[in-house]
């Protein structure tokens, strides 16, 4: 940190892999960074190995420049409900969640009811691992970062955000509505996560063994996830995401019935289909295709 820059006080609700990796990252940039999980081991842990200067309480809440909200969607909403009167008037909260509908709509309700500022956040990074163990300084550093602010058109209050979300280093900040996030995510991040988890249940998955390669580390990475954390995501985002469900099962059914009846045309068609939708989508590639 330069000279210039003034220390934040910051404050993370929830220190599993990116409340973690948002605690080590600050405190990296000589902020102070103070932090409560619902287990009492892992913030005494998180204390212990430096991420934090201390234990977050109720009576912090009001002195943090930027109050992260790092759980699950349910528990934020009761959080930012049941919290709204001890947050600081001239701080940030901000929740951290995967989906963003109806976390945003009670963090905008609290914000107009107690007076604070809320803004909501998705950080788009991570592993398949979970847990503060698996926390790191550097989660974020070029990642995305998506932000759903109550106004959107609010650049004075954007430049802040963008200001105070410096310091976890982000390559990027879009801003969208939480109906469009959670729209977008569905197919995003979601589905590849329903895809992968149905696809390593092949009971040809137990041979795989000397005859996978890049597809198939491509295509099972996401699997191993946090079955509690999905679950919640899953349901919360349910219409969105069973719309993408069903536009998949109907894409997949054109595959079967080519595949089933042979007709190598049609096949070909729908290949040829899926490429340049992936060209247009992503550019074209100039790396030789990946005959694995």
């Amino acid at each position: 940190m330069s000279g210039n820059e003034a220390v934040l006080t910051v404050g993370v609700v929830g220190l599993g892999l990116i409340g973690g990796s948002m605690a080590k990252a600050y405190k990296r940039q000589g902020h102070a960074v103070y932090g409560y999980d619902a287990s009492e081991t892992v913030t005494k842990f998180a204390i212990l190995s430096g991420a934090l200067d201390g234990a977050l309480t109720r009576e912090d809440y009001a002195r943090c420049d930027l109050l992260f909200i790092a759980t699950y969607p349910e528990a934020a909403v009761q959080f930012l409900r049941e919290n709204g009167p001890y947050f600081s008037r001239d701080g940030i909260v901000m929740d951290l969640c995967g989906t963003k509908e109806m976390v945003c709509r009670a963090g905008f309700e609290a914000a107009r009811e107690h007076g604070f500022t809320f803004v909501g956040g998705h950080p788009m990074a991570g592993t398949h691992n979970s847990g503060f163990k698996y926390a790191r300084e550097d989660m974020f550093r070029g990642a995305p970062m998506v932000i759903v602010p109550p106004v959107r058109d609010d650049i004075a209050l954007l430049a802040r955000v963008k200001r105070l979300l410096a310091p976890a280093g982000f390559g990027s900040l879009s801003v969208t509505t939480g109906e469009a996030h959670d729209r977008t995510i569905a197919f995003t991040s979601q589905l590849a996560h329903i895809v992968s988890s149905a696809y390593i249940k092949s009971p040809t998955a137990l041979e795989h063994r000397g005859f996978s390669a890049g597809s198939y580390r491509d295509m099972t990475r996401v699997a191993w996830l946090n079955p509690d954390m999905w679950t919640q995501l899953f349901l919360e985002n349910r219409e969105n995401l069973l719309r993408e469900l069903d536009a998949i099962l109907g894409h997949l059914g054109e595959y079967r019935a080519a595949i089933a009846q042979n007709d190598a045309s049609t096949l070909r068609r729908l290949l040829e289909e899926g490429r340049q939708r992936k060209e247009a989508v992503d550019g074209k590639g100039t790396n030789t295709p990946d005959p694995n």
